[in-house]
């Protein structure tokens, strides 16, 4: 622990050799800092990066009493401005410390780390913000009843990519945690993440099947199911785009859209859907609606050209299927949607 005020004061292992005149190397190799009567570190036992409070290491190395400064184990009150590393911040929130690589990603206490010496750090008052603000063990199936996300939609995937990189087995209950969403926009969103990333291995390596890149990835078997799942779906969207993105420039050129690419949603994370929203004066319909399954059809909602049914939307009231196969060529669809 790093206490209030003292931040100024501290000295790594390779301050403490220069003040001695050493490399850092020979500085260890002689064991300078486990002399008798040296200041212990401020830095919690286990930690791998040692730091040392330097008005004790001065007194020490003149000769004149080492003043006594608080320690975490220490009986008097603690002062919210006091740093805690890692190990500290963990016991705090009574998990263990290779579960705070998780936890340290939340909005909160990322905006408040701080690195002194190399280490990160966290006040000891914003962690106790964060612990009695997290959901009670009950939450482990998600955040109570009624309540909402913490995380905007649009942050969502940025803030979970992290957690994923530190733990590639991580759970939804460990990301509900974490950022304080819903268990199920902590799976949603691990999903989608999982899946992207089983694409891309496999677009670098086609020899790899799914179930495989999920393996080399990390992610067991029980956790990623529907990533590997969606995944299949995410690589036929991507071998789709090209023809999908010509079609939405067919279109653009005909005056009929003001966009110049389409929308791809994955319904259900098993099929590839698109839209194409004809906002121009003399569109011929709302929009344009692609299937994998079926092909091209016209919609009668520009706001809500994508339906989430399984079956396919039946024609009339603004909905026609545009014959030609699955994938007609560009100027055919924009002919036929012409006649």
């Amino acid at each position: 622990m790093i206490c209030a005020g003292r931040r100024h004061l501290v000295r790594t292992l390779a301050d403490l050799a220069d003040q001695r005149g050493l490399e850092l190397q020979s500085f260890l190799n002689a064991a300078r800092h486990k002399e008798a009567g040296h200041p212990a570190p401020i830095s919690s036992p286990g930690a791998r990066s040692l730091l040392y409070d330097g008005e004790q290491v001065d007194a020490y190395l003149t000769g004149r009493p080492v003043p006594q400064i608080r320690s975490e184990d220490d009986d008097q009150d603690h002062d919210d401005d006091d740093l805690l590393d890692r190990r500290e911040a963990a016991a705090v929130l009574g998990i263990a410390p290779r579960s705070f690589t998780t936890y340290k990603h939340h909005p909160l206490l990322t905006e408040h780390m701080v690195t002194v010496g190399g280490v990160e750090h966290w006040p000891r008052g914003i962690v106790h913000r964060y612990r009695d603000a997290r959901p009670g063990r009950t939450a482990a199936t998600g955040r109570p009843t009624g309540s909402g996300d913490q995380v905007p939609r649009d942050l969502l995937l940025p803030r979970t990519a992290p957690l994923l990189d530190a733990d590639p087995t991580i759970t939804a209950a460990a990301v509900v945690a974490a950022l304080g969403v819903t268990r199920n926009t902590a799976q949603n969103a691990l999903t989608r993440l999982r899946a992207d990333r089983i694409a891309d291995l496999v677009g670098q390596r086609p020899e790899l099947s799914p179930d495989a890149a999920a393996v080399a990835l990390g992610y067991p078997a029980a956790l990623s199911r529907r990533a590997t799942a969606r995944a299949l779906t995410v690589l036929r969207a991507r071998a789709a785009a090209p023809y999908l993105d010509d079609v939405a420039a067919a279109a653009h050129r005909a005056g009929w859209t003001t966009e110049t690419a389409p929308d791809v949603q994955l319904p259900g994370d098993d099929r590839v859907v698109a839209a194409i929203v004809l906002d121009g004066d003399q569109a011929p319909a709302p929009a344009l609606v692609w299937d994998e399954r079926y092909g091209w059809r016209t919609a009668a909602s520009r706001r809500h050209p994508i339906t989430r049914d399984t079956v396919p939307s039946p024609e009339g009231g603004g909905v026609r299927y545009l014959a030609g196969g699955i994938t007609p060529p560009p100027s055919a669809l924009i002919a036929a949607l012409s006649a």
